[in-house]
């Protein structure tokens, strides 16, 4: 299989590179390739490409490297998007942080829970409060409760996410 890729052939600390077709299986520094197509500086940003010998090969099935295809899409030879050439890592999760914060909530809810308690026992003990204000405190008590639990699970959801 045929591949378009970059061989580097710059000095120690001076990169330079050649856009080449080679096969798949050769090494970068063999020098078996097929054909060369251009060059590529990445400290001047200079980029030199036969691009009508590039749409050949890449008619031919030849599949670029995703440097070279990044390349490509800058040369407007294909039309396409970037690539990230970056190497694809899973994210780092630390299991034993999220069993402690979700211990900590169900610990916050739980202090909350007899604090509510407290509050409607404290009325209760009150007779010549009107009915009207208990209802009032407790609908008050059940929008915060609502309002808490609301933000923790979009927490919850922004840590998966990331």
């Amino acid at each position: 299989m045929l591949m378009m890729r970059l061989q580097r052939v710059g000095r120690k600390n001076d990169p330079s590179y050649r856009i080449v077709v080679t096969d798949k299986r050769t090494g970068p520094k063999s020098n078996k390739h097929v054909a060369i197509l251009g060059s590529y500086n990445p400290k001047m940003d200079h980029i030199q490409l036969d691009v009508d010998a590039a749409k050949d090969w890449l008619s031919k099935g030849v599949q670029p490297s995703d440097t070279v295809h990044n390349i490509l899409v800058g040369q407007k030879v294909l039309d396409a998007k970037k690539v990230n050439p970056l190497p694809k890592k899973s994210p780092i999760v630390d299991e034993e942080a999220l069993a402690k914060e979700q211990e900590e909530k169900e610990a916050a809810e739980e202090a909350a829970a007899p604090a509510e308690d407290a509050s409607t026992q404290e009325s209760d003990a009150e007779p010549d409060a009107p009915a009207a204000d208990t209802q009032a405190e407790d609908t008050q008590a059940d929008d915060d409760t609502a309002t808490e639990e609301a933000t923790s699970s979009d927490e919850e959801e922004e840590k998966e996410t990331a």
